[in-house]
């Protein structure tokens, strides 16, 4: 039976949505339903002309949202909380037409703009309050420590959570003051569109919002050229270039990039949790999961136990295009994704690797999906040991020592997440600090780290600069004046006075200041 659409995707409104992307040009690419290859709407694209313009009218907005107090900025996102968890269903369907994901994964990804508005709400207004501090001369002087916003913020939003990462990384940009310029994929331009409807339907200032659509080579440079801050999510070697450009403009970024993370289970770790969390870990959102888990290390002792249990758990698992909560796993983004999985694939069975299950493409189901597959026998002359896959494809390794796995986990060049399980917390937690990441599950896979918004969360090695959520991911959007009051001239010898009078008074003073801890 043909797959129908949901109602809520009509014609009118993907129209609707797309009209605010500015295209002088008269260019527009084709955004397929991923699911069929059917076409759901012409996106325009944008020239670098429209990109100036979009900053342009951003700026123009941005003033006076910038002079607007803060409890009246912050009650903008109290009113879209609400309205992104009444409108959660059409967001969903959105995400799921235009990534292919399971319906489980995008209803998830609804969630994340709404956690971020409910703890940078609570935070905000501690964030952005003035900080009176003592100056150096006690009682005569004092500074102060002002945030103020950078102006307008450009954001480069991945296919894979482009709802999550396009608005989330807004919030707290918005929040603080700024204008936003977002430059979401073609592939998934839909979702951050319809966010940025709501966000103006809670009374977010028309034009502060900008959305730009094109190829990053066509109108990347513009989008940094023209920003006060970027905000990247994407691959390292993407993100390099990013932060290259960045840097001779002399201005800040953060870049969240690639990882091929691991996971380490322990001798007393929950067999049957470890196993689950796997199958979250490995093919949630089809393995699409900027922290997912493509490395399992595993007890020699128990590997043959697990290798079973694993394959029986990753074969039980259902795969289909389905505007329901029915399927467990869902499309590959697109058939040029689909393609990279597979040539991954081929590689390490190429040379020498061994497929436990999986393997295969499934046009039956669909142009771009993939079975979930695990992997023995990987190597670093593969691919797949190497290379982000970024697809539903995990391998699995034993170890002899606890130490082996942690060398092993550390044997890359990225370290965005990482994954240990173990029944004694402790233990686990120890094992967990000696692992290169910025990010360390015990006894799961990412969720907990990355739903703590109140602590930030980034990579370290070649998997990013800067983090996302805690209090970093506010402050990185404002830079700090510091405004110094002096209240009498005291600063130097007063007239007459013998320099070297004063000299020993001053040099008497700063001893006493450190007796007293006057600052």
């Amino acid at each position: 039976m043909a797959l129908q659409r949901p109602a809520s995707l009509s014609d009118a409104f993907l129209e609707r949505l797309v009209q605010r992307v500015p295209s002088t040009s008269g260019g527009s690419w084709k955004l397929t339903e991923v699911y069929t290859g059917d076409l759901l709407v012409e996106l325009p694209q944008s020239a670098p002309e429209d990109v100036a313009a979009a900053y342009a009218r951003a700026r123009e907005v941005q003033r006076d949202w910038a002079a607007t107090p803060l409890k009246d900025r912050l009650a903008v996102f109290k009113r879209a909380h609400t309205l992104f968890l009444d409108h959660a269903q059409t967001t969903t369907d959105l995400i799921q037409a235009e990534s292919g994901k399971n319906r489980r994964m995008a209803i998830e990804e609804t969630c994340d703009p709404v956690m971020v508005m409910s703890h940078y709400l609570k935070r905000a207004p501690h964030l952005l309050k003035p900080v009176r501090r003592g100056g150096p001369i006690p009682l005569v002087s004092s500074s102060t420590e002002i945030r103020q916003p950078k102006g307008i913020v450009g954001i480069i939003a991945p296919w894979n959570f482009p709802f999550a990462t396009g608005i989330s990384d807004s919030i707290s940009a918005l929040m603080a003051g700024n204008g936003i310029v977002l430059k979401p994929d073609n592939k998934t331009a839909l979702s951050p569109l319809y966010g940025v409807q709501l966000l103006e339907e809670a009374g977010l200032p028309r034009g502060l919002f900008q959305v730009v659509c094109g190829e990053g080579p066509d109108v990347g440079p513009a989008l940094i050229d023209h920003a006060n801050y970027v905000m990247f999510t994407g691959s390292t070697a993407t993100g390099r270039t990013i932060g290259e450009r960045a840097g001779r403009n002399l201005i800040g970024c953060c870049l969240e990039l690639g990882g091929k993370n691991p996971m380490i289970v322990l001798e007393d770790a929950d067999p049957d949790e470890v196993v689950q969390g796997l199958m979250f870990g490995a093919f949630g959102n089809t393995g699409q999961i900027c922290m997912h888990i493509e490395r399992v290390y595993l007890p020699r002792s128990q590997y043959a136990d697990y290798r079973r249990r694993i394959v029986a758990a990753t074969e039980a698992l259902t795969l289909g295009a389905s505007y329901d909560f029915g399927p467990d796993v869902g499309s590959l983004v697109s058939p040029d994704h689909r393609d990279r999985v597979r040539a991954h694939v081929e590689d390490a069975v190429a040379k020498g690797a061994r497929v436990l299950t999986g393997g295969r493409v499934r046009p039956d189901l669909g142009p771009a999906f993939f079975e979930p597959t695990v992997l023995e026998g990987v190597t670093q002359d593969m691919l797949a040991g190497v290379t982000e896959t970024f697809g539903p494809v995990v391998a699995l390794h034993a170890y002899d020592t606890v130490d082996e796995a942690v060398a092993l986990a550390n044997d890359t060049d990225y370290g965005l997440n990482a994954s240990v399980w173990g029944g004694d917390l402790d233990q686990a937690c120890a094992v967990g600090r000696r692992i290169e990441s910025g990010n360390v599950n015990v006894n799961d896979i990412l969720a907990t780290a990355f739903a703590s918004k109140g602590t930030p969360s980034g990579g370290v090695k070649q998997s990013g600069v800067g983090a996302r959520h805690g209090d970093q991911g506010m402050l990185k959007y404002t830079d700090t004046q510091n405004l110094a009051v002096l209240k009498k001239q005291v600063m130097g010898a007063r007239p007459g006075q013998d320099y070297d009078q004063y000299v020993k008074g001053m040099l008497g003073g700063l001893k006493m200041m450190r007796r007293t801890r006057i600052r």
